[in-house]
């Protein structure tokens, strides 16, 4: 099984970034920078593809590697994650132990948690896609390519909608009837080097766009998805749910 890590990085004036991530598989690293050059080289007996191009936003860099991979099984990834030495079997065996998968989503070790660490193997559906970012998806790329299934280059960091890429994909998957699960091992840690390039924290420009957000998921149920949204998080927006809804449904309305 060939695995291709697919890295969404930015202002990378060097080749080091292999090393630093400890990636031992073949990769394409999507360089957002002020440059545009494509470089091809060996790192430790793995081919690694630089793809430097002025752009900004981090679905179309994500699109940029996805159109070139070549792998059968590609990882998406951020220029701040330490993979761990053995990434490449965990995921190889996780995709041979379960046959049907189309999309395996793993555990990354944080210093700090704040991502959710899944405890046993179960399958991803409708009710808890939502809590899972994109730096630990693999995915078996015939499945995405056989059924069009690319990045929303609307959203993520240098967009115009700060967030959620990583959702509107999974949602993708799903309605494409794929079969995603959650496999309970860390492939990397988190370094902890860069700070976010969108995240502002959770003020009144976060909220309407998770209002549009959930409006581009689903047209029939994003006041619902909204709604559950303010319920459950309105401490850390650090508003009361009334409000977290009618911000978030003001923006998705007056974005339609």
């Amino acid at each position: 099984m060939k695995i291709q890590v697919l890295v969404a990085a930015m202002d990378q004036n060097d080749h080091s970034l292999p090393e630093k991530m400890n990636i031992c598989t073949d990769a394409i690293i999507g360089n957002q920078c002020d440059r545009n050059s494509v470089e091809s080289f060996q790192f430790n007996g793995s081919k690694i593809t630089y793809l430097n191009f002025a752009e900004r936003g981090v679905g179309l860099n994500r699109n940029n590697a996805l159109m070139r991979a070549d792998a059968d099984v590609v990882l998406f990834s951020d220029d701040d994650i330490v993979y761990l030495d053995d990434y490449d079997k965990v995921i190889e065996n996780a995709f041979n132990d379960i046959p049907d998968a189309d999309v395996i989503i793993f555990n990354v070790n944080e210093k700090v948690r704040e991502r959710y660490v899944i405890p046993e193997l179960s399958r991803v559906g409708y009710f808890n896609y939502l809590r899972y970012g994109t730096a630990r998806i693999a995915v078996r790329l015939k499945s995405i390519r056989d059924n069009g299934i690319y990045f929303n280059q609307c959203f993520g960091g240098g967009t115009e909608h700060c967030h959620g890429e990583d959702n509107i994909f999974l949602s993708d998957c799903l309605k494409k009837k794929l079969k995603i699960y959650a496999f309970p091992q860390a492939i990397a840690n988190l370094s902890d080097e860069r700070q976010s390039s969108w995240n502002r924290g959770y003020n009144e420009k976060y909220l309407r766009d998770q209002g549009i957000l959930y409006r581009t998921i689903s047209r029939k149920w994003w006041r619902l998805l909204c709604l559950q949204d303010a319920v459950r998080h309105s401490s850390l927006y650090n508003l009361s749910p009334a409000e977290v809804y009618r911000v978030m449904r003001d923006g998705a309305l007056k974005h339609t």
